[in-house]
């Protein structure tokens, strides 16, 4: 089952008819996160293109020998060349000699060629990105083909197309995201507030997704998966954890912390340091700025408002990996030694509390995606003091992190019970100290699971319809 990716399909589309249209080759550098389906995307790119093409996936740890072994196999079992059998074996690991070859096979007619996972490539052979800008330069450019270049380590991928990196200049970049939460409830059959809930607990990632029965609320999909000690909804975080921190080292620690739910630094470096003391800022700071800046694996946030604000929360970038860390880890283990019933306990246990604080990234998204009553915001955060007291859900402003002028501030309530008249007075009172916010001139915005129940006026009132409706747009 392929789902959604319309928007996606339609600009490697234009790019294989600018390829037909001009007889010359176009590149594109394809990135994303592990598991959110640049594979699978591709793969379906490629049966609907209707012109032949090669899909060859590189192997971690494969030495260039083997690599370029494996190009050539795939390129002689490929629909490329007119007569496969004189593709030659190549010794030696030579990737220039591999990329003439490739060249040579090529179609007179648009065709498309596809390096997955490019960074494994780049790791095991130091003079690759030379010997493709070169091939790309001289022999394959010149060609109707659409060279695709995937890879899932974000930072490798940017780093091939930087202005001192051989391949500069010659690659268009495409980032791949989760399925959003529209196309996700579409897919899945689910009303809008089911749809949230099915992508917090699945991350937007395909591999979870398409296990996931029609027509399931997520309680009723984890409570059946706890059953299942192989089911996707744990292996499918499990995996990228284990491929990018697989040592129990300070990095996964303090990985395992945020997700555990310490999202301050003090708080972090408590958690994640050894023999009851913390861990130095020294090592901690560096290690988070390459978490956030290169691995993207965390996200960091700070409070939206005219003056610099501290401190600095973090959390984990997908939403179902930090479901994983925060508690489905833990129902895995029970489930592994035979015992489901318990393990989806601990799931309904600390639903409620983890899915309150899990939404406010996707509603600050969608109310950024949004045509909002305020033509001028640019950016769409939260706001907290040191002492966390108060803490605003959502503050509107004309940009980040440090605003000229505060638009609105608002309440995210996703409880069973309707926003009230008493929430209200809470979030005017809280609003009021957002440094630069105007409470005569900035709206209020509530957003509510299950409606509201108040007297008083707000500018905004939005329910999961209106999230969804943020990507239907």
């Amino acid at each position: 089952m392929f789902i959604g990716r319309r928007a996606e399909l339609a600009l490697l589309g234009k790019r294989l008819e600018r390829v037909a249209a001009t007889g010359a080759g176009t590149a594109v550098a394809l990135r994303g996160r592990r598991q959110v389906g640049k594979s699978r995307l591709v793969q379906e790119f490629c049966d609907r293109a209707g012109v032949p093409y090669l899909f060859s996936a590189a192997t971690k740890g494969a030495s260039p020998v083997e690599a370029v072994a494996s190009f050539t196999r795939d390129l002689r079992e490929s629909a490329l060349p007119s007569e496969p059998d004189l593709i030659p074996q190549l010794d030696g690991g030579n990737w220039p000699d591999a990329f003439r070859v490739l060249a040579a096979s090529l179609p007179d007619t648009p065709s498309i060629v596809v390096l997955d996972e490019l960074p494994w490539l780049a790791e095991q052979d130091p003079v690759f990105d030379g010997a493709l800008q070169t091939a790309w330069d001289r022999l394959l450019s010149s060609k109707p083909v659409l060279l695709l270049l995937l890879g899932s380590d974000l930072h490798m991928m940017e780093r091939l197309t930087a202005y001192d990196r051989p391949f500069y200049g010659r690659a268009d970049n495409m980032v791949l995201g989760p399925l959003n939460p529209a196309d996700l409830g579409r897919a899945l059959g689910l009303g809008a507030a089911d749809a949230i809930d099915a992508h917090l607990v699945s991350g937007g990632l395909p591999g979870i997704i398409r296990t996931w029965p029609n027509a399931t609320p997520a309680l009723d999909f984890m409570r059946d998966e706890c059953a299942d000690p192989a089911a996707a909804l744990f292996g499918v975080p499990e995996a990228p954890l284990l491929a990018e921190f697989p040592n129990p080292d300070t990095a996964r620690r303090v990985v395992e912390a945020i997700g555990s739910g310490d999202r301050t630094h003090a708080n972090i470096a408590a958690a994640a340091g050894g023999r009851g003391e913390a861990l130095p800022s020294g090592t901690l700071s560096p290690l988070l700025r390459r978490l956030t800046g290169d691995k993207r694996v965390l996200v960091e946030d700070r409070p939206l408002s005219t003056k610099p604000g501290r401190p600095a929360l973090y959390r984990i970038a997908d939403s179902n990996m930090r479901l994983y860390l925060a508690v489905l880890r833990a129902a895995h283990e029970q489930a592994r030694r035979g015992r489901p019933e318990a393990g989806f306990r601990l799931i309904e246990r600390r639903w409620t509390s983890w899915r309150g604080r899990a939404v406010e990234p996707l509603v600050r998204e969608a109310l950024e995606l949004s045509d909002l009553p305020w033509p001028q915001v640019g950016a769409v955060g939260g706001w907290w003091n040191r002492r966390f007291d108060p803490e605003v859900d959502l503050v509107g402003a004309d940009r980040a992190p440090v605003a000229n002028r505060i638009l609105f501030a608002g309440s995210i309530k996703w409880l069973n019970g309707p926003f009230d008249d008493r929430d209200l007075a809470d979030l005017r009172g809280a609003a009021a100290e957002v440094p630069g916010l105007d409470p005569a001139t900035a709206g209020l915005v509530v957003v509510s699971l299950s409606g509201t129940d108040i007297t008083g006026d707000v500018a905004l009132s939005w329910g999961p319809d209106d999230v969804i409706g943020a990507w239907r747009q």
